[in-house]
């Protein structure tokens, strides 16, 4: 079982670091082309929500993603960022149907007091797209308490 931590700063010019070696690790663990491209676009959609957190809450800590190639291969990113949603608020817990984006973003909303905008709803979008591409997707709360974990496995 090999496992993999990277760190990066919260900028958007590092998700690209993270779907290149997300899909190198995938490759080496022996998975297919088309389940390739499910993972970029699902580590691009984790790792831009949650620089996009970071960003909105002045967070300078890194996100992290740790990869584990088995007994499946999963990706956890996790944000530090105090959004204040607890791992229930999103309904995404467990399993991977995709869930309303319109939903999740007045739910992201009502938490943090702000009007439903179009980079919030955006937000919601990738969620649900991330949820349609996975084999099973699970959003927690982040390290110490803070932020959130989103897991995302797929079989080898």
């Amino acid at each position: 079982m090999a496992t993999v931590r990277l760190e990066i700063s919260p900028t958007a010019a590092h998700v690209r670091t993270a779907r290149l070696v997300a899909v190198a690790v995938a490759r080496r663990s022996g998975l297919e082309e088309p389940v390739l491209d499910e993972i970029r676009l699902a580590v691009g959609e984790a790792c831009s929500r949650a620089v996009g957190l970071h960003q909105q809450h002045h967070n300078t800590d890194p996100v992290v993603l740790d990869l584990q190639d088995a007994p499946q291969f999963t990706v956890v990113v996790t944000d530090t960022a105090d959004t204040g949603l607890q791992p229930g608020d999103l309904g995404l817990t467990g399993d991977a149907q995709a869930p309303d984006p319109v939903e999740i973003a007045q739910q992201e909303t009502a938490v943090n007091g702000a009007d439903l905008s179009e980079e919030v709803i955006v937000a919601g979008v990738g969620l649900a797209l991330i949820a349609g591409l996975v084999d099973d997707l699970e959003v927690g709360t982040g390290f110490g308490g803070r932020g959130t974990s989103v897991k995302m496995t797929w079989p080898l």
